[in-house]
């Protein structure tokens, strides 16, 4: 008798939790999960392309130290850093080294763009392609990480989600801040066949006008001949 009471009892607080959300909030619990862990698949990528790409580099423009330290330096900071994407410092203090990241890797790649062998070199080339390919994919694996938290905390706000939310423990989660909204949705410029700019040409400058030729004067109108009277006819005969 008693097993049945426990039966009917765990019956009933599965069939009251469901109903109150409790299920939706593990699914889309774990939806968050998978997404930030994609986020941090992408992002070790682009860290682990880091090393190679220094080396090619560094094998063309050998006095270019400061910009190495500074991508080495970079790097280091971002595999440094215990990121929990449930503290919202946390995920700042992460979100700031790869940003610092990303601006080290620009300088570097505007470095090379002074050495016309190093842009011809084929194992560049390939880490060229790769880190565009990576850019573009933090770029997508960062969107579809804010949309998963936004349904997450949504639905977690809503009634009566929220009160089981509060009974269980669960919070919204921290998200990305837009830092710079412009920088964030397009990917850095890998491309190094860029034209340069075309140069500006001054202004035309007015040219002096030219004096008009003076207007000469019409000759005089020579005075027309007196029209002669006509002569009387002689009276017939």
């Amino acid at each position: 008798m008693r097993k049945l009471f426990n039966v009917l009892l765990l019956l009933t607080l599965a069939t009251l939790l469901s109903g109150c959300g409790y299920n939706t909030i593990q699914q889309k619990d774990e939806a968050v999960n998978a997404a930030w862990s994609q986020v941090l698949n992408v992002y070790k990528r682009r860290a682990d392309l880091v090393p190679n790409l220094v080396a090619t580099v560094k094998g063309y423009a050998t006095h270019e130290e400061r910009v190495f330290v500074e991508v080495t330096e970079a790097r280091a900071k971002v595999g440094s850093i215990n990121v929990n994407a449930n503290d919202p410092n946390s995920l700042a203090q992460f979100q700031a080294a790869q940003t610092q990241l990303q601006g080290a890797l620009s300088r570097l790649l505007v470095v090379s763009e002074q050495y016309p062998q190093l842009k011809a070199d084929q194992n560049f080339l390939q880490l060229q392609a790769q880190l565009e390919g990576t850019e573009n994919r933090i770029t997508v694996e960062r969107q579809r990480y804010i949309a998963t938290v936004q349904d997450y905390n949504t639905y977690l706000r809503q009634f009566p989600t929220n009160i089981t939310a509060k009974l269980f423990g669960y919070k919204t989660r921290p998200n990305f801040s837009v830092e710079n909204e412009a920088q964030i949705s397009n990917a850095p410029t890998v491309d190094f066949n860029t034209a340069p700019p075309a140069q500006t040409l001054p202004p035309p400058q007015p040219q002096p006008m030219q004096q008009a030729a003076p207007i000469q004067q019409a000759a005089p109108m020579q005075q027309a001949a007196p029209i002669q009277q006509a002569q009387p006819l002689p009276p017939s005969s």
